[in-house]
């Protein structure tokens, strides 16, 4: 491997170390098993900095982002919860309600899809932010830094 190929693989590696983690958590449609989960994270010291809930009868997908996605991996993994786990494009957002048309007309423009979108619970820099999962996250990261928009990283907004 010549010297151009290893700083491609390093740049794609450094890329995804820093992508920011969504986690679909599948568990049975119960009251208390959001705070369950909470408190488990809470005693390892995972935060979580975005929520969003699919609720059927039966049972419920819990979408999050923590502050330590490694530890939040492990911690499902060692208690048995059912999760996948997907890349987000996190799109800074200043208190206009400008920029989310902005946001999504560029996405429209660039025909990147999204699957999902929610806020963060926390505001890195006191700025609202918004996190996307969608079709292409390359794409979709492209076109936003192209359209003067900061795309936070899991750096961004771990504690």
């Amino acid at each position: 491997m010549d010297d151009m190929d290893s700083t491609e693989v390093k740049t794609a590696k450094g890329r995804q170390e820093d992508e920011v983690k969504q986690f679909s958590v599948f568990m049975e449609n119960k009251v208390g098993r959001l705070l369950d989960i909470v408190k488990m994270f809470s005693q390892a010291q995972v935060h979580v900095v975005a929520l969003s809930i699919l609720d059927t009868s039966d049972a419920a997908i819990v979408r999050l982002v923590t502050d330590d996605p490694d530890s939040a991996r492990a911690m499902f993994q060692e208690h048995g919860l059912a999760f996948t786990e997907v890349p987000l494009v996190v799109v800074e957002l200043s208190s206009s309600a400008a920029d989310l048309k902005a946001v999504l007309t560029a996405l429209l423009q660039a025909e990147c899809n999204i699957h999902s979108a929610y806020s963060l619970l926390t505001r890195p820099r006191g700025k609202a932010a918004l996190a996307l999962h969608v079709e292409d996250g390359e794409v979709a990261m492209e076109v936003l830094q192209a359209n003067q928009f900061r795309l936070l990283t899991q750096k961004d907004i771990s504690r």
